[in-house]
């Protein structure tokens, strides 16, 4: 890698922390607004710099650990999740990239597979049963809703892989934006990044707080960086492959603003849906999205290759 490519790849982490940085903060405004209340307003102008007053507290704070706990996957979960959310803004397509990746949808597969090891790390490391049982669940949950994603993407790639893709205009994207694969997608996106109503791997009232229970201070601040971090991420890619006809693909300004919508509807159906049956949860991926979306893949693909032909 090119001294110019490092530094293209650092640049864009440090404005995603930056930018999951203040969607903590829209979160919790928009969150006191549903409910009728203020939110943060007391730290600054406004509580504006209410993220950076959150990070110094628990950054600062002594860190703890559990004296049964193992402490080297103990310590190593956090770092890893927030390295592994890191790494998914390296293939961030933004007007003055210097570093292209040519496999980059089986990078973002591979990377985002990974989580899966650093939740149940957490939660074995800690050696406490809530802990354990919040990572179990939450491993069964994201291996579950890998596959749908995976067959989903493949969908879209085989689609945009026919079809001539800088050629293509905003109504075939309204139309691919309103299919049922966008729903799926989202839907799928809220799974993965373990958000209402599937944030069963932070269950409070089930799991006492889940894999996370014995974390605390800087290590507690890393794995909710980490979750927000994919959260931006997801609703980066969504927008890129949903939203972005030809013509705008370049745009970074309106990819930042789809991107904003995107992560908006995130926090809107955090204060809308209450949490699913974790049996549902399931069901709904193994008898629901699974079977759709092979059997689009199974139509689409033999139709893509005709018209290829």
């Amino acid at each position: 890698m090119s001294p110019s490519s490092v530094l293209s790849v650092i640049m864009s982490i440090v404005l995603a922390i930056l930018a999951m940085a203040f969607y903590t903060l829209m979160e919790r405004k928009l969150l006191g607004y549903f409910h009728l209340r203020k939110g943060p307003n007391k730290v600054g102008l406004m509580g504006l710099p209410q993220p950076f007053a959150d990070a110094i507290k628990l950054f600062i704070k002594e860190q703890t650990y559990p004296s049964p706990s193992n402490k080297v996957p103990f310590l190593l979960a956090p770092t890893a999740s927030l390295a592994l959310a890191a790494l998914m803004w390296a293939i961030y397509p933004h007007n003055h990239q210097s570093l292209f990746i040519k496999f980059s949808v089986l990078y973002f597969l591979c990377i985002s597979s990974m989580n899966v090891y650093t939740t149940f790390m957490a939660g074995w490391g800690s050696n406490s049963k809530y802990a354990l049982l919040g990572a179990l669940r939450s491993v069964a949950q994201t291996i579950s809703y890998e596959v749908s994603m995976s067959l989903i993407l493949l969908i879209i790639l085989s689609t945009l892989l026919t079809l001539d893709f800088m050629k293509m205009n905003t109504y075939t994207w309204m139309l691919l934006l309103w299919s049922p694969v966008a729903v799926v997608w989202f839907i799928t996106n809220l799974a993965e990044t373990n958000r209402t109503p599937f944030d069963f791997a932070e269950g409070e009232s089930e799991l006492v707080s889940g894999f996370n229970i014995e974390y605390s201070g800087g290590l507690f601040a890393m794995i909710f960086m980490a979750e927000y971090a994919n959260i931006l991420v997801m609703s980066l890619f969504s927008s890129i492959i949903f939203f972005s006809g030809a013509a705008q693909i370049s745009n970074d300004l309106f990819t930042v603003l789809q991107t904003s919508a995107l992560a908006l509807l995130f926090v809107w159906i955090r204060a809308t849906y209450p949490r699913m049956r974790y049996d549902h949860l399931m069901s709904l991926t193994w008898k629901s999205f699974l079977p759709a979306s092979l059997s689009l893949l199974m139509i689409i693909v033999p139709v893509m290759l005709l018209v290829n032909t």
